[in-house]
């Protein structure tokens, strides 16, 4: 990917699943890469794994994501990237079942923590004066509608608007935004969210049938779009939401 190398590339939720393989892939293009995460040990692995620096960051915190920016900021002398992957499952329910504690967990964290994380990141890049890049990592769950995860489907439908927002704003000042919406990826966040259903495997079986292409995506197929949105290969590309999905929003 042309101009990765060197970045200072910031990976919230970059412990495990698709943010570590985010964190491998701007590591192989030379990025300089901190490693966001609640679970901070995880994230000190991979950063040792990797050689990056590793962070603890709650997203739904404002106080802890600002202090990871600035603590990146201190070590590295500016950030080049933010790429906004933390998220958690959400249990399943219909609307009139799902409780409000469920409701308002999976908010703060999947579409809310991404608005303190963009905010923060943003205010950094506009001092800095040079541009930028923030890559959020959306969903087909917010693009159509998947039954059951109703707090899941609205905040990743509100990442994908924001991320349109921050792009016609923050566009004149050299900053473009843009978002991945993985289909079904093979994760510990998937397994999890299958192992809620009566028959988890009949649930597995049933996503690969989902897109064209038949299967699951890989970690590594979303953080090759991912780091395509963020190098200059992809420069003039800015407010969408890509699809990484085999096909199945083309159904």
């Amino acid at each position: 990917m042309k101009n990765l190398s060197g970045k200072v590339v910031l990976v919230t939720g970059g412990a495990s699943g698709l943010g570590k393989a985010t964190v491998e892939r701007f590591a192989a293009e030379g990025a300089r890469v901190v490693v966001a995460d609640l679970n901070a040990e995880g994230a000190q692995a991979v950063a040792a794994q990797f050689g990056g620096q590793a962070v603890r960051m709650n997203v739904a915190d404002p106080g802890s994501v600002e202090e990871a920016i600035s603590c990146t900021v201190e070590s590295f002398g500016r950030l080049d990237v933010l790429v906004n992957n933390a998220g958690i499952e959400s249990a399943r329910a219909l609307i009139h079942e799902a409780t409000l504690e469920n409701w308002r967990k999976v908010i703060d964290v999947n579409l809310t923590g991404v608005f303190y994380c963009m905010k923060y990141a943003l205010g950094q890049l506009l001092r800095q004066g040079d541009g930028g890049n923030i890559v959020n990592i959306s969903s087909i769950a917010g693009m159509v509608a998947v039954s059951g995860l109703p707090p899941y489907v609205a905040a990743k439908a509100g990442v994908s608007n924001l991320t349109r927002e921050a792009a016609i704003e923050y566009g004149p000042h050299g900053i473009r935004v843009n978002a991945v919406a993985p289909t079904a990826v093979y994760t510990p966040l998937l397994q999890r969210m299958a192992g809620d259903a009566k028959e988890p495997a009949a649930v597995m079986d049933g996503l690969k049938t989902l897109s064209p292409l038949h299967g699951l995506a890989e970690p590594e197929d979303i953080a090759a779009a991912v780091a395509f949105l963020a190098s200059d290969d992809a420069r003039f590309i800015s407010g969408v939401t890509l699809p990484v999905d085999g096909g199945f929003t083309a159904q």
